[in-house]
């Protein structure tokens, strides 16, 4: 739990009472791969910190399963309208594999509100989860799948990118398994 105190004083400094009062009030859970961390419809009841793994966020559109993005940890994440509104959701968050988070209900994220540094941390954190947003729907618009596919590269280690299966990254990168087949061999380098 210690990397979550880490995690948000990349944000705001914490004081130990601070911190005390956070830790009473998250648990720890663990998710299998392939488990499903929130399914559609449900009304997502937890804020997240992933500690390890690696998961994603997909829609489910005419019985199409799109994926939107994919979360690495150490990072936090929910689904935010359902969270923030208590609704259904309309996305689903599913683990790649096994992953460990530290999870506050909606309820005690409520009482975390009280504190200023937690506020710092929450809208610096938004502020960043925004900012990637704009560039990545300026990237969807602008780029091909294929210079999107390199920039991926480019961001994270091979070993990440090949833990995510291919339906899933095609989708994310909108084109069929076999584009993204094809991309994969034109780009790998030669021996």
């Amino acid at each position: 739990m210690m990397n979550f105190r880490e995690f948000i004083e990349n944000y705001s400094k914490l004081s130990d009472s601070d911190w005390i009062t956070i830790e009473q009030l998250i648990e720890r859970k663990e998710f299998s791969k392939n488990e499903a961390i929130l399914e559609e419809n449900n009304v997502c009841r937890y804020f997240y910190y992933l500690e390890c793994g690696l998961i994603r966020f997909y829609n489910n559109i005419d019985g199409n399963d799109l994926t939107k993005t994919f979360t690495i940890a150490p990072y936090c994440f929910t689904s935010k309208i359902s969270f923030r509104k208590q609704i259904a959701s309309i996305e689903g968050i599913q683990a790649l594999e096994k992953c460990v988070v530290w999870q506050i209900s909606y309820d005690n994220y409520k009482k975390l509100e009280a504190l200023s540094s937690w506020n710092v941390f929450i809208r610096k954190l938004l502020n960043e989860i925004h900012d990637y947003s704009e560039s990545f729907y300026l990237e969807i618009r602008t780029m091909t799948a294929e210079e999107r596919y390199k920039q991926i590269l480019n961001k994270y280690p091979v070993e990440l990118i090949q833990k995510i299966p291919l339906k899933h990254l095609s989708s994310f990168l909108g084109i069929a398994p076999q584009s993204l087949s094809r991309i994969r061999k034109k780009i790998q380098p030669v021996n």
